[in-house]
């Protein structure tokens, strides 16, 4: 595994991000492990996540000029987050992210921040990827946007489930939205950190078996 990998896992669990129990995904599906980035609650952390999208988004997408976009709630502060980072390495790029509910007075409408002009791409950026409900929900506010074209999505870990069908919900979206989804580690690569030490053996069999009902085909 690369040197960065483990290091993102580490710093995931040391956060309290990654979780492992029972849980209930935005999708409905009983999960045996979480990623949260409302765990991210302190200067430092936030700083180190943003580093880490923006080590990513360099690799991806280059030195190039986007807008990032960060859906609410946790989207906004990765946005921001990554924002600061790439900055510091050089590339100023604008962010802004959405209202759970629309304003109707002031300035109005549903987004916060820099407004995309027609033409310019947009980067999403979340914190994880189950079944696609949430990208599909940023899409359609996305769309309200004149000219907006969203060129990628960048998540904290690829989960490796279903979508809507027997394929990836990240392989899913890329061939609804023409647009790759990019992740800085996916759930093989937990798994394989996990099983560095028998103590998470529980956690990894539990991850394996669900994986094996709700793991994609491709």
């Amino acid at each position: 595994m690369e040197g960065y990998k483990r290091e993102f896992i580490q710093f995931l669990e040391s956060a309290g991000v990654l979780k492992f129990g029972d849980f209930t995904a935005k999708s409905g599906r009983k999960i045996p492990y979480f990623i949260n980035a409302g765990e991210i609650k302190t200067g430092d952390q936030i700083a180190k996540l943003g580093q880490f999208y923006a080590k990513s988004y360099l690799e991806k997408v280059g030195n190039k000029r986007t807008v990032l976009y960060g859906p609410a709630y946790k989207g906004i502060s990765i946005a921001v987050s990554a924002s600061i980072a790439l900055s510091q390495e050089g590339l100023d790029v604008p962010f802004f992210f959405n209202r759970k509910e629309a304003k109707d007075h002031g300035e109005g409408g549903i987004f916060v921040g820099y407004t995309p002009k027609a033409g310019e791409e947009i980067v999403i950026v979340e914190d994880v990827i189950t079944a696609g409900t949430a990208i599909r929900e940023s899409m359609a506010n996305l769309a309200t946007i004149e000219g907006a074209r969203v060129a990628a999505t960048f998540v904290m870990v690829d989960r490796k489930e279903k979508g809507l069908g027997e394929k990836s919900a990240m392989a899913e979206i890329a061939e609804q939205f023409g647009f790759p989804v990019y992740s800085v580690v996916d759930v093989y690569d937990i798994i394989e950190y996990l099983e560095e030490d028998e103590k998470n053996a529980e956690n990894v069999a539990r991850i394996k078996n669900y994986l094996a009902v709700n793991g994609a085909k491709a």
